[in-house]
């Protein structure tokens, strides 16, 4: 995967496409627990084994996962700096974020400390001479 100074509007678009789907985020989570089948991915969800492959090939092309065929069997496994690629872009938006609340922040307490405090009347303060309202 490319650093994400060498990644082009295209590899993001593919990476955070293929997370945008709950079964091949399902998919990312369970490899990140570890190597696993094509039938051991399928298990969990009510879905068909070429539905799997076809959610495997997204992941894949993103270069979310890796997949090799050991004898009969096709295993995949997650490439971890994808991922640490999209945390790394995510995390360029989530300082300026950040440093957009903090300004909200001083600006609230200075509009709040600007403001003149007002004292709730009290009964004496609105009777008139005499007791009488």
């Amino acid at each position: 995967m490319l650093s994400v100074e060498e990644q082009t509007g295209e590899d993001l678009d593919l990476l955070f496409g293929a997370l945008a789907d709950a079964t091949r985020r399902g998919i990312v989570e369970r490899l990140a627990a570890g190597e696993a089948t094509v039938t051991e991915l399928a298990a969990p969800f009510s879905i068909s084994l070429p539905a799997i492959s076809r959610h495997l090939k997204v992941l894949e092309r993103a270069s979310l996962i890796t997949r090799s065929q050991q004898g009969r069997w096709r295993h995949a496994r997650l490439s971890p700096a994808s991922l640490a690629s999209a945390a790394t872009w995510l995390s360029r938006y989530e300082r300026l974020w950040a440093e957009s609340f903090d300004r909200l922040d001083e600006h609230l307490a200075r509009i709040t400390s600007e403001q003149p405090t007002t004292q709730p009347e009290t009964d004496t303060e609105t009777r008139t001479e005499g007791g009488r309202p």
